[in-house]
């Protein structure tokens, strides 16, 4: 029988009430340089598919999220709250832009994030 705790199946990755977001799990990265370099190498199809996939579920993900402090969230939370910040990450893309790096824009290699 699996532990739990929170809600959440100890080696789970993402909170039981999240499951189905697995196959997104390639968006859970830890840095805004990590998220920013997924979007720009992404393709229009892929961030739509991920947009598409997280916006309904994000009212959920974020009372499921107002549980914990930033600095003590259980690994399988610091993940769901990834994909959000990854979210986040591509709305401007999707909602403004059209298409994965903005247009007329600086190259963001030339901004260094601290992080």
């Amino acid at each position: 029988m699996a532990d739990v705790a929170n809600g959440c199946d100890v080696g789970r990755l993402l909170p039981e009430a999240f499951q189905d977001l697995t196959p997104l799990l390639s968006w859970a990265l830890a840095t805004e340089s990590e998220r920013m370099q997924k979007r720009r190498s992404s393709t229009m199809e892929e961030i739509l598919a991920f947009y598409h996939a997280m916006l309904p579920r994000m009212d959920a993900i974020t009372d499921y999220l107002k549980q914990f402090l930033l600095d003590r969230m259980p690994a399988e939370t610091q993940t769901l709250f990834q994909l959000s910040l990854s979210l986040m990450e591509v709305a401007n893309a999707v909602e403004l832009y059209k298409q994965p790096r903005l247009p007329n824009g600086f190259d963001p290699a030339r901004f260094v994030l601290l992080e």
